[in-house]
């Protein structure tokens, strides 16, 4: 007599978990390369913001700040570091990475 039993078989199971696992080796490599990436340009992006919280602190002073913990002390800006811990300086008006 025929079973008519409804399922998976083992076969079926393993052929699905070895196509999700095909798809998992090939995007993760992919995703962690792409970490590198966005974290740079997030601290670019964060050293445009602080250079236009020197501009304004130096419209409303007149003056460009000493350096950057003075614009933290101020409220003007969060942190004097990079999202990645890279930390920024100030050089003449001007922030750069260090």
């Amino acid at each position: 007599m025929y079973n008519n039993s409804k399922g998976f078989t083992l076969v079926e199971m393993l052929v699905v978990l070895l196509i999700i696992s095909v798809l998992l080796i090939l995007t993760i490599p992919n995703v962690v390369k792409h970490n590198t990436f966005v974290d740079e340009k997030g601290c670019e992006a964060y050293m445009e913001l602080v250079q236009s919280q020197v501009q304004l602190y130096k419209l409303d002073t007149g003056e460009y700040p000493s350096d950057l913990t003075s614009l933290e002390e101020e409220d003007y800006i969060n942190s004097t570091s990079c999202p990645d811990n890279r930390s920024l300086s100030l050089v003449d008006g001007r922030v750069d990475i260090e």
